[in-house]
């Protein structure tokens, strides 16, 4: 296993799976707290944090049934923001067996139509490279950072994509692997009991991925007041006492 984890608590086992632009710091204030009552796995995703930059497209799905099978974990509480939400969803559709509950936090999805707001914003901080503070600058723009803009976690926010974009000009590829078809198609096949959690500042693209989610046959929904899509960061206590009991059921 060639990525990078840390291990904190014990009992049933927690995957934590960060967002895009991040690495496991994105779980910095929320681990400690489930680390009371489970087994809690943090990892940075292939590229990310002190994981290896990829040298082929990355299969971050797979990436994720490595980690298990490395640590010799059979089924797990996976948890995913953002683009990890977007990871755990085609994990949990992909192999069943080794999720007992999928807790996903404004996730990202698969097959799902961005609104051309969506596509422009991320062409731009796109374009803005090699200028990685004006990459971060954009970044943190849209109405979706405006609460963690605002606040002392601020900073680790800005940290994590400084260290993202410094290492991804340094990939060999930007090309990444999906499973097909996408999860869109088939969130109706998702077996786990499901949790979608998202704060009450969000874009609308993602407040309509959590329409999507409604199909899930076994899910509920949770929004945490006052938070925008760095909700890991903001509010680590609201997300602790939603995910602890769900996980615990």
């Amino acid at each position: 296993m060639d990525l990078h984890y840390e291990v904190h608590g014990n009992g049933k086992p927690i995957i934590l799976v960060h967002s895009g632009g991040a690495d496991l710091r994105d779980w910095s204030y929320l681990v400690p707290l489930l680390a009371e009552h489970f087994c809690v796995i943090a990892f940075d995703g292939r590229g990310a944090g002190r994981s290896p930059s990829p040298t082929q497209p990355p299969n971050y799905v797979e990436d994720l049934l490595f980690l298990l099978d490395h640590l010799d974990i059979s089924q797990a509480a996976i948890v995913g923001h953002s683009m990890g939400g977007r990871i755990a969803t085609e994990f949990a559709i992909h192999y069943p067996d080794r999720v007992s509950e999928l807790i996903v936090i404004a996730p990202a999805l698969s097959g799902f139509p961005y609104s051309e707001e969506m596509q422009t914003y991320m062409l731009g901080v796109s374009a803005a490279a090699p200028d990685i503070e004006k990459m971060i600058e954009l970044c943190i723009e849209p109405p979706s950072y405006e609460i963690t803009r605002n606040r002392a976690e601020r900073e680790l926010m800005v940290q994590m994509l400084r260290h993202h974009f410094e290492r991804t000009f340094t990939w060999s590829t930007f090309d990444s692997v999906w499973p097909e078809p996408p999860a869109m198609d088939r969130l109706q096949d998702i077996s786990a009991r499901t949790l979608f959690i998202i704060g009450d500042h969000e874009l609308t693209d993602n407040q309509q991925v959590g329409e999507q989610f409604r199909r899930v046959p076994s899910i509920r929904f949770a929004t945490i007041a006052g938070a925008d899509h760095m909700v890991t960061l903001t509010h680590p206590e609201e997300l602790s006492l939603h995910i602890t009991p769900f996980v615990k059921e």
